[in-house]
């Protein structure tokens, strides 16, 4: 069936319920497709003889489920891919970064990470690694160590990072849902510039083991997808505790944090609609003034104020808010997340781990060599930034007082939500600019200005395709923010359902795909 790359996560999960195809045949569709867009450098890794064979292997396995009538779940026999942090076993593991890549090859993981391991589990099949930012430090996609990857909209444009290539690959319709991870906005951001889906969860709901450290306490896992539908059916079973990480969270609120409980809570908010035509009866949505100042350009602020009007139609009530911190949230995260990179990536020394440099005379020589030859610049300037702000003398200045101010944000928000249920606005102030556009790293790091709060607040939010914005054959795509308080991802995911039952811009297809 030529037509299986045109389905999202839940048709195909009904075909492949009724037998109308096969997990095989929808495995080399999307293989010959991700051949076909290579230019777009979505993927690092998938079609290499092994990565391949793994991928047709996975795929007759679930077929045989299926015939033997013990198919896993809804689940099984779909095809995804993993944002190239996660590490597998399957397929190489890089984050992009030459660092990773030693005289033997690519690493290689002797286990899966939890995330992976959970997807695995309920029978998805991976079609390979997803192109991201070196170790996921980025906001364009553009700092792999293997090229940018490109916004299907308009190739001479930045997808977005740094999860891109997963939003590549589904914007793309190369995949019909992906992993990424969101330190500081990664998922939702990319997902904003690509017109896909993308949901960050509450810190702690998903687990981090095997997924490589950027910032410790600000990295989660997320998914990108074409629909708030399909990105509720992959976050449901990759969340839950887990014991093999310590900031995975126990409890979801008062319940024990587990596979099943979003889903359980969004069917139970699907029944809860008295009134199909206004299903966002009763929500409260807070539009804080300072996400609509300067800075906004005019097309994204049409766009994103075209969706809040939908919102209301659908009968939510909009309240003004504020969350008066929102400009310290740049310099707050670029104090704490590169201190946090430079002490997880100071284990990359060439000895125990990472990269080693040739020729080097002694032990010193070694590390600087192996570092320099490994990291990329973008990775480099972050270290040297969290080196910095942890040493002597300047830890209480910089890092101390950071940690204070995000305390001082997440306060804001839940001043906030006395007065609102939902928190909407932009994801990013333009839509996507041209590739290298961005090569003054203060510049890139503004645009980060809508996704920072909500992660340095461990905050849930996502990215709702509202609209297209000057530029590209079709506009350039444009995302509405929606921020939940802590664990409310299925109120999230149920106001992002609605809003995408009343409007078509998630169904969009960037021309030639």
């Amino acid at each position: 069936m030529s037509e299986l790359h045109t389905l999202g996560l839940a048709a195909l999960a009904e075909g492949l319920a009724a037998r109308r195809f096969s997990s095989l045949e929808l495995a080399e569709t999307l293989l010959a497709r991700a051949r076909a867009h290579a230019g777009l450098n979505a993927f690092l890794h998938f079609d290499e003889a092994a990565a391949a064979e793994a991928t047709r292997a996975a795929a007759r396995a679930s077929d045989a489920r299926r015939a033997a009538g013990q198919a896993l779940g809804p689940l099984d026999g779909l095809l995804i891919a993993h944002k190239d942090v996660f590490v597998t076993t399957d397929f190489p593991t890089t984050a992009a970064s030459r660092m990773l890549v030693g005289a033997q090859g690519p690493y290689r993981s002797p286990f899966d990470a939890t995330v992976v391991e959970r997807l695995q589990a309920a029978g998805t099949v991976s079609l390979g690694k997803l192109n991201c930012d070196e170790f996921a430090m980025g906001g364009a996609n553009e700092h792999s160590a293997f090229g940018a990857a490109k916004n299907p909209w308009d190739r001479a444009r930045i997808p977005g990072g740094s999860s891109g290539g997963s939003a590549v690959a589904v914007a793309a319709r190369l995949l019909p849902a992906a992993t990424g991870t969101d330190t500081g906005g990664s998922v939702r951001q990319p997902a904003a510039l690509c017109g896909v889906t993308g949901l960050k969860p509450t810190y702690g709901r998903c687990s981090r083991h095997g997924m490589i450290a950027f910032a410790s306490s600000l990295d989660q896992a997320g998914v990108l997808a074409r629909s708030a539908a399909d990105c509720a059916l992959l976050i449901d079973t990759m969340a839950g505790f887990d014991p093999l990480d310590s900031t995975s969270a126990e409890f979801a609120g008062t319940e024990p944090n587990r596979p099943g409980l979003i889903g359980a809570q969004l069917a139970a908010r699907r029944a809860a609609v008295a009134d199909p035509a206004r299903p966002l009866a009763g929500l409260r949505i807070g539009l804080p003034k300072e996400f609509f100042g300067e800075g906004l350009a005019a097309d994204v602020r049409a766009a994103v104020q075209q969706g809040l009007a939908q919102l209301q139609a659908l009968g939510a009530t909009l309240v003004d808010v504020s969350l008066p911190r929102t400009e310290l949230a740049i310099p707050v995260y670029y104090i704490i997340a590169p201190a946090e990179a430079s002490s997880n990536l100071s284990r990359y020394d060439g000895v125990r781990y990472g990269h080693r440099a040739e020729g080097a005379k002694d032990l010193l020589e070694l590390y600087r060599k192996s570092r320099s030859e490994g990291f990329g610049a973008e990775v480099k300037r972050r270290i040297m930034i969290g080196t910095y702000v942890l040493s002597h003398g300047y830890y209480d200045a910089y890092y101390l007082q950071a940690q204070k101010l995000r305390r001082m944000i997440a306060d804001d928000f839940q001043a906030a939500f006395q007065a609102c249920d939902l928190i909407a606005g932009p994801v990013t102030p333009t839509v996507a600019r041209p590739l290298g556009g961005g090569s003054d790293p203060v510049t890139e790091y503004l645009a980060d200005i809508f996704t920072l709060p909500a992660s340095l607040a461990g905050l849930p939010g996502m990215s709702v395709p509202t609209g297209f914005g000057a530029g590209g054959p079709l506009g350039l795509p444009v995302g509405l923010q929606l921020i939940g308080n802590v664990w409310q991802e299925a109120t999230l995911l149920h106001t992002a359902e609605a809003f995408q039952q009343a409007t078509d811009f998630h169904l969009r297809t960037p021309e030639g795909y």
